[in-house]
């Protein structure tokens, strides 16, 4: 679960994508309400990329929560149990490799530091 989580929040999702939309739309609409250029692209372009960045960003989080869950859990869990099986915890380390990345590339996303958007004057 880890894992795909941490995917999606790399190559993006389509609830990323809808409230990127969503977000460009509101921009549109204040936009046409004769403010400067530099505010439009705030509204219009800024706002929906961030939108996209935080959504990636929380699924980042999510993969990065999952996959430590699945390694604490023996911890937790009955003693007596068998111990998990390497695979699991190559899954699980990937999924958090995956998240974390994804966590930091949203955060430069959403800093403007990776592909800032343009600016006026």
């Amino acid at each position: 679960m880890s894992v795909g989580l941490g995917l999606v929040s790399l190559t993006g999702s389509w609830v990323g994508t809808i409230a990127q939309a969503r977000e460009s739309l509101y921009g549109q609409l204040e936009a046409a309400q004769g403010v400067s250029v530099a505010t439009q692209i705030k509204q219009v372009y800024a706002d929906s990329w961030n939108a996209n960045a935080l959504v990636a960003g929380v699924f980042a989080l999510i993969a990065l929560i999952a996959g430590v869950a699945v390694l604490v859990r023996p911890a937790f869990g009955d003693p007596e149990r068998a111990p998990q099986t390497p695979w699991i915890k190559s899954v699980a380390w990937a999924g958090i490799s995956l998240g974390f990345l994804g966590l930091v590339l949203a955060a430069v996303k959403y800093s403007d530091i990776l592909l800032s958007t343009p600016t006026v004057g």
